[in-house]
C-alpha cells in the first residue's frame, strides 16, 4: 500500500501521482480462473451508442471472483495478491487444502502464507468469512451480501468497509460506507477487514492518455455546445446555460435519483451524508 510522485522527466510524469504496489506479489494471473472478456464501447445489442465517452483501452482478461465466500470449513492459504484490471481493490489466490484455487477481493493486511477459512463458526480474523450473526458488535466488514447465497455485492471497491452497528431480530444493521445505515439479513455473508489499495483515490493520473488506457474517451462539457446539442449550450462568449442539467434536461444537483418506491427503502435507517 501507498503511492509514489514520479520525477517530472516527461509533462505526463510531472503531476502523475502513481500506486507502488508494494502489496503485489506476481504478474502473471492464474490461467484457471481467467476468461476472455470484450468491449462494447458503449454500445447496445443494436450497436448504437447508449452510454458515452466509453471506447478503446488496453485489452483486457477477467479474473472469476469468489463472492460468494460458499466453500465452507475448508481452510486456505494465500498464495499470491495480484492486481486486478476489472477493479480497484487488489485480489488474493487462494489454495485450498482439498486442491481448489479461487480469487477473492484481498483485504487490507493480508499476506502471503496466511490461512484463510470461510464457515459458520469462525474466527473474526481478516480475510475470515461468515454470517453476520457470527460477526461481533463493531467489527469491520466487507464484500456483503444483501440475499444470502448470492454473493457480496456491497463494500467491494478499493479502501471501503462497513462497520457492524447491531442486530435486532433477524436483521443486522450496518453502517456503509456513504455513511447510510441499513439493516441486512443475518443469513448474509460478509468477509472480515477493509478492502485493500486503500490509497487508490489519492492517484492522479497526469495525462489524457492514461484515461484512454483505462477505456475512456475524452468529456465534452455542456456549456461550450450549441443549443442543439444540450440545454446548457449556447450564448455569447463565456455565458454558461443556467441551472445545471443533463443533456436530456434533468437537474443534475440537488435532484433526488433513488426510486421512492423501491422496496428496500424500508430497511434503510439513515439515509447516506449529503454532500
Amino acid at each position: 500500500m501507498g503511492t509514489k510522485k514520479l520525477n517530472p522527466v516527461t509533462p505526463g510524469t510531472r503531476w502523475r501521482i502513481a500506486n507502488t504496489f508494494t502489496e503485489v506479489t506476481t504478474s502473471t494471473p492464474e490461467k484457471g480462473l481467467v476468461v476472455g472478456i470484450s468491449k462494447s464501447g458503449g454500445r447496445n445489442n443494436q450497436g448504437r451508442r447508449s452510454v458515452r465517452q466509453r471506447g478503446g483501452g488496453h485489452k483486457r482478461k477477467y479474473r472469476i471472483i469468489d463472492f460468494a465466500r460458499n466453500k465452507f470449513n475448508v481452510p486456505a492459504k494465500v498464495k499470491s495478491i495480484e492486481y486486478d484490471p476489472n477493479r480497484s481493490a487488489f485480489i488474493a489466490l487462494l489454495f485450498y487444502a482439498d486442491g481448489e484455487k479461487r480469487y477473492i477481493i484481498a483485504p487490507e493486511g493480508l499476506k502471503v502464507g496466511q490461512e484463510v477459512i470461510a464457515g459458520e463458526n469462525v474466527s473474526p480474523d481478516v480475510g475470515n468469512a461468515l454470517k453476520l450473526r457470527h460477526v461481533p458488535l463493531g467489527t469491520v466488514v466487507h464484500n456483503i451480501e444483501l440475499v444470502p447465497g448470492k454473493g457480496g455485492v456491497m463494500a467491494r471497491s478499493a479502501g471501503t468497509f462497513a462497520q457492524l452497528a447491531a442486530k435486532d431480530g433477524k436483521y443486522a444493521v450496518l453502517k456503509l460506507p456513504s455513511g447510510e445505515s441499513r439493516m441486512v439479513l443475518q443469513d448474509c455473508m460478509v468477509t472480515v477487514g477493509t478492502v485493500s489499495n486503500s490509497d487508490h483515490n489519492l492517484e492522479i493520473l497526469g495525462k489524457a492518455g492514461r484515461k484512454r488506457w483505462l477505456g475512456r474517451r475524452p468529456r465534452v462539457r455542456g456549456v461550450v455546445m450549441n443549443p442543439v446539442d444540450h440545454p446548457m449550450g449556447g450564448g455569447e462568449g463565456r455565458a454558461s446555460g443556467g441551472h445545471p442539467r443533463s443533456r436530456t434536461g434533468l437537474y443534475a444537483k440537488g435532484q433526488k435519483t433513488r426510486n421512492r418506491n423501491k422496496p428496500s427503502s424500508r430497511l434503510i435507517i439513515n439515509k447516506k451524508k449529503s454532500k
